[in-house]
């Protein structure tokens, strides 16, 4: 039996391909022009090329008259063929005989296609490095044996088909790996100041409410238990998240955050499990989840209560099983992701008022850690205002800066409502107006904080020393007082959308037109 032209060719391109990194589609469509181009040689109603997946052997390229759609979506549980697993620990392909047949596994596809006991068929075991990959089956319906010359040259085939599919997995492995490191950078960006020292930053800490939170921080982070991290705005829910992880075993690979209520809630799906490409209008190529960033690592879900309630199920199916599937596909992806959520909202109010699923709110809250406010560890304040200036001077190449006594002083006796980000944003509005590295807080900065405590008893103030305002200043200072309310908050029943009564594209057209910047100006 020589071989022609067109196998030879065919030899070739199963070898060179094999090593180019194809994709699955590649991959499919080699198997599949083998196959037929081996009909020449190996007389066949039916040719499968079926690959091992869990415990299963399931048809991936089928070929012949007999390759209807029963045979492409079948599959067979392997502990129910002993001869067959037997089989595929070998290096070469068998033709299976009557006798066969009748006293021994059968045949895989006995239970889809009519076939008789002593019709002819030959298993060809699929491995690489000796590892079992899957198998080629070939059936006739012809009673009868393949010869040895038969098996011998689709052992040898058997070889170079399973080297592809060998490599095909790779690459296919090797591009997930890469978009999942892809993704990781993006997120980079999304990940808040001296995340690597927040370790650091929480065990500095002296205040005995912050050394209880570190404890408790530190005994949780050793397992694999879902964290809920309460608080008010601007505690430190984050650092504190990433300070588990920091401690955690999972340290080595990435943490990846997403803000639950600063995306409208028709993107929180794709972002945080992925899409396929067509999956909904602008969607024109594939991408992965938060989830999938995450794998193996992290996934901090700030603002959980805002996420939306008809995808809760399917985020809670995705925390219990470990699986899920992106939008717009029937592909199931598997994901090992640790769960760390934080919210300054009552979850149990929401969930009494229906807004949050209460099998979702026990799935997270396994562990749950309250960060105090600031007004409630003040031996802190001091601390957290000198990292923040040191941390300030590095990344700018302003500076240095220190605190009189006066200054630190008059930090302790702030009330600080909007806790450590009000704390920091003030500092940092010091270094601003300050001509020297020692920063004074005076009777301007009381009278400042005075006048924002008046704002926020009294709403927006209708006049400026004595003048009347404008109407478009008036509308300013309110669409500003409702997005520091919402914390840059546009979408959603709370969103400062709902509360002034507009559509969020509206809004944003405003606040464009106002010159009052965009909504993440809000968040710090």
């Amino acid at each position: 039996m020589t071989p022609d032209r067109k196998t030879i060719d065919l030899t070739r391109d199963l070898d060179s391909t094999a090593k180019e990194g194809p994709t699955r589609a590649e991959v499919d469509g080699l198997l599949s022009e083998a196959l037929q181009t081996l009909q020449a040689y190996i007389d066949y109603d039916l040719a499968t090329v079926m690959q091992l997946r869990d415990g299963h052997l399931a048809v991936r390229v089928a070929c012949g008259r007999l390759a209807d759609d029963s045979v492409a979506i079948h599959r067979v549980r392997l502990s129910d063929f002993p001869g067959l697993r037997a089989l595929m620990n070998t290096d070469r392909a068998r033709a299976f005989t009557e006798e066969d047949h009748r006293n021994g596994d059968g045949d895989v596809f006995d239970d889809v296609l009519p076939l008789t006991p002593g019709h002819s068929c030959m298993v060809v075991p699929l491995r690489v490095q000796g590892r079992p990959l899957g198998v080629t089956t070939f059936d006739r319906e012809t009673c009868g044996t393949y010869s040895d010359s038969v098996v011998d040259l689709a052992t040898v085939f058997g070889q170079l088909l399973a080297l592809a599919v060998g490599y095909g997995e790779k690459s296919t492995k090797l591009a997930r790996l890469g978009s999942q490191l892809q993704e990781q950078n993006r997120l980079l960006g999304s990940k808040i100041e001296g995340t690597s020292d927040a370790s650091t930053l929480l065990e500095a800490s002296t205040s005995p409410a912050m050394v209880r939170v570190v404890r408790h921080g530190k005994q949780v982070a050793s397992t694999a238990a879902p964290v809920l991290i309460t608080g008010e705005t601007g505690t430190g829910k984050e650092v504190l998240a990433n300070a588990i992880h920091g401690w955690s075993e999972r340290s080595e690979q990435p943490i990846v955050g997403i803000n639950c209520a600063a995306l409208p809630a028709n993107l929180i799906e794709s972002e945080l499990f992925g899409h396929v490409k067509g999956a909904f209008s602008g969607a024109t190529k594939p991408r992965m989840g938060r989830f999938q960033a995450a794998n193996g690592g992290t996934l901090f879900l700030d603002e959980i209560g805002e996420l939306p309630l008809d995808l809760q199920p399917k985020f809670l199916r995705a925390l219990q099983e470990g699986r899920f599937e992106p939008v717009g596909s029937d592909r199931t992806v598997r994901v090992n992701v640790r769960i760390v959520a934080a919210t300054n909202q009552d979850l149990l109010s929401a969930m009494a008022n229906g807004k949050f699923r209460d099998d979702l709110y026990y799935r997270i809250a396994v562990f749950p850690i309250h960060v105090p406010p600031l007004r409630a560890r003040r031996d802190d304040i001091v601390g957290i205002a000198d990292n923040f200036l040191e941390s300030l001077s590095r990344r700018t190449g302003r500076g240095p800066w220190w605190l009189s006594e006066r200054s630190k002083a008059w930090l302790q006796a702030q009330p600080w409502r909007g806790n450590v980000r009000e704390l920091v944003n003030t500092v940092e509005r010091a270094t601003i107006v300050t001509h020297s590295p020692e920063l004074e807080f005076d009777s301007d900065w009381d009278a400042v904080r005075e006048s924002e405590s008046e704002i926020r008893r009294s709403g927006t103030a209708g006049t400026q020393g004595g003048r009347l305002d404008t109407l478009e200043a008036v509308e300013r200072r309110h669409i500003q007082k409702v997005l520091k309310h919402t914390a840059g908050k546009l979408y959603g029943d709370d969103g400062a959308a709902a509360i002034l009564g507009l559509n969020p594209s509206t809004l944003r057209s405003r606040m464009k037109k106002l010159g009052l910047g965009g909504a993440k100006s809000y968040r710090a």
